[in-house]
């Protein structure tokens, strides 16, 4: 019988957990933990997308700001709005609300964020950690995948997995976490991990998924991954 995972329940146990945390650390005297989002033009998809993680840090006790600025704006001037925050000791986490206008690099803008307050994990000098096993801020898909497998029990040490993505924020760092080593500073995994993307033949996808223990769809299309790949008692995310 299969068993689903409830990833509402789990993400509210985890906002109860980090209410708790945070008045805690209040309690102790510090002052309230800051996050800034920084919001480009007025897609309506990012406007959402910012709402809702900001509603997410305001019920967890984070003070959530929002910066709106124009599609007009030039790289020099974001990347001086970057700066700024990351001068300032009052904002903890910088979160810059992607995809961005075409006239800006994102990978310039990505790596502006100060490495201790990247709360999204896209600075390379974060993500050059992360594939070295060792501690830095890691994307929150990624890590939610992570989250999930251990809240829920999933033995991955030596178990085979299958990641089907490969993008540099969720396919790529889900795999490196999967694989982590045990000897490192990263929760590990230690897991076999195959990586499979759009380029994998089909019967080689269908091939790799029927031996995994762990498959994690990364790809966002529905009906990717079929219950004839599936083995009994596998996970699936």
């Amino acid at each position: 019988m299969a068993k689903l995972i409830n990833g509402q329940q789990i993400a509210k146990q985890i906002r109860e957990e980090l209410r708790q945390q945070v008045d805690e650390w209040m309690e102790e005297g510090h002052r309230q933990p800051q996050l800034t989002a920084v919001l480009i033009g007025d897609d309506p998809a990012s406007q959402t997308y910012v709402k809702n993680k900001m509603k997410a840090a305001a019920e967890v006790g984070i003070n959530s700001i929002t910066k709106n600025l124009p599609a007009t704006i030039t790289e020099s001037e974001l990347l001086a709005v970057i700066e700024e925050l990351n001068a300032d000791d009052k904002v903890d986490g910088i979160l810059v609300q992607l995809p961005l206008p075409a006239h800006i690099h994102e990978r310039t803008i990505c790596n502006a964020v100060s490495c201790d307050k990247d709360v999204d994990g896209f600075n390379e000098k974060n993500v050059g950690r992360l594939c070295l096993d060792m501690h830095s801020l890691i994307p929150c898909t990624p890590l939610g995948v992570q989250e999930l497998l251990k809240r829920m029990g999933v033995e991955t040490f030596g178990r085979n997995a299958v990641v089907v993505g490969r993008s540099k924020n969720v396919g790529m760092p889900i795999s490196m976490l999967l694989h982590a080593d045990g000897r490192n500073d990263t929760d590990a995994m230690d897991a076999t991990v195959t990586i499979c993307h759009r380029f994998t033949p089909p019967e080689e996808l269908a091939r790799f998924c029927k031996s995994a223990d762990i498959i994690v769809s990364a790809t966002g299309v529905p009906g990717l991954i079929r219950a004839d790949m599936v083995k009994p008692g596998a996970c699936v995310i």
